[in-house]
């Protein structure tokens, strides 16, 4: 990312105060700058490449409170990551867990273009869209750990986050099965006039289903406001892309519907594409955003991410395209902080996850009786009863 400096930069004001706000606590991304912040100016290194569209440009306004932002928000995700990484492998975490570390950056940088009044949906690999929604430390690591205090009330674990207040409708665990979801949520959005655009992510692996296809086309036919993100992190599990895809240009897999091809490790370009992309929704219709990012760990916790890749090539994404090294090259080279400034944010953020666990294990685990709740309409369907809950009583509409 190449950096141009347009007005001089104080140093940040309020320090302090702002690098530890809490990930969970709102903030406007979008709202006008305060008059103690100068609009900073900065290049991508990368071109947005569009298909059947004129991408946006290059040169993107930004804050310093939002440069701040994102690196507070990025090394949290990516250290509550890392500690579901430990939890799993002490076996407090069970099941499926797919972890995000590397891909930060689509996250933040689409939050920043958003409001909540937007929707999200997504897939398994869902961790850190639930915490950019609004979303708790604790209620992640209850939901991980399976306890009462869990935004699923430990019912769906890693996969299954949920805050349908703050327009997130889940982790889905059914390979591509989000896509169609999230079209249906534009068509809600369109019928009620709000002016507001979902946003459907998928993986390169989910990029061949039929469903993203016959969603498109429906979502095309209607003008949904619909974008659907493609977060390409080249490997479907262990099969690299090329080995899946005869077209792995994914941009332009909408072929009638026009696309756009991001660099998803950096959280800026992604914001300027996340703006674009919702503009253009709610004019025209969908649109298909690819995310050129990357995850360092294994496809799931089963995976050691390994076989099917060098060593070499994780180091050297972590070293040239890392998306929260490249904000502190941001932050330094405008001096909004000191080296010693962005240590103390990651060591606070260490100590909220820290104290966000010890919580959650203290939390409960759910009551059998749980297993039976969130099925039906309250007051329908089939209720377990008795001493020893073998007895079923149906109540029919």
């Amino acid at each position: 990312m190449a950096l141009k400096r347009l007005t001089s930069s104080p140093s940040f004001p309020s320090l302090p105060n702002l690098l530890f706000k809490s990930l969970s606590t709102p903030r406007s991304f979008s709202s006008a700058s305060t008059e103690d912040e100068k609009i900073l100016t900065i290049e991508t290194s990368v071109p947005f490449t569009g298909h059947k569209c004129d991408p946006p440009s290059r040169t993107i306004d930004t804050t310093p409170k939002e440069l701040m932002g994102f690196f507070h928000d990025m090394a949290l995700m990516r250290r509550m990551e890392i500690a579901a990484d430990s939890l799993y492998k002490a076996k407090l975490i069970r099941g499926f867990c797919h972890l995000y570390d590397g891909q930060e950056a689509v996250a933040v940088g689409m939050e920043a273009a958003i409001t909540k009044k937007d929707s999200i949906i997504t897939a398994y690999r869902d961790h850190c869209i639930y915490l950019g929604r609004g979303g708790t430390l604790l209620e992640a690591f209850s939901e991980l750990m399976g306890r009462r205090a869990g935004c699923s009330k430990g019912k769906g674990g890693s996969m299954h986050f949920y805050k349908k207040e703050s327009g997130f409708y889940g982790g889905h665990g059914i390979v591509g099965a989000q896509i169609p979801l999230g079209c249906g949520i534009a068509f809600a959005q369109k019928y009620s006039k709000d002016e507001t655009v979902t946003f459907a992510l998928y993986g390169d692996g989910a990029a061949n289903q039929g469903q993203l296809f016959e969603a498109l086309n429906i979502a095309a036919l209607w003008d949904l406001p619909a974008i659907l993100v493609c977060e390409n992190n080249h490997y479907g599990m262990g099969t690299a892309e090329w080995r899946a895809a005869k077209s792995p240009s994914y941009y332009k897999r909408g072929d009638y519907v026009p696309g756009l091809k991001v660099d998803g490790m950096d959280a800026l370009a992604v914001k300027q594409a996340c703006k674009f992309a919702k503009e253009h929704a709610l004019k025209n219709g969908p649109i298909i955003l690819e995310m050129d990012t990357y995850r360092y760990h294994g496809h799931s916790m089963s995976d050691p991410g390994s076989t099917y890749r060098t060593r070499d090539e994780i180091s050297g994404v972590r070293q040239e395209r890392d998306p929260i090294e490249r904000v502190r090259k941001l932050i330094l080279a405008h001096d909004l902080a000191t080296a010693s400034d962005l240590k103390d944010i990651e060591k606070e953020v260490r100590k909220q996850v820290d104290e966000a666990i010890a919580q959650a294990k203290e939390s409960p685990m759910p009551d059998p009786s749980e297993l039976f709740t969130n099925v039906y309409v309250k007051g329908y369907g089939v209720e377990s009863f008795g001493a020893d809950r073998k007895e079923v009583r149906a109540v029919l509409p």
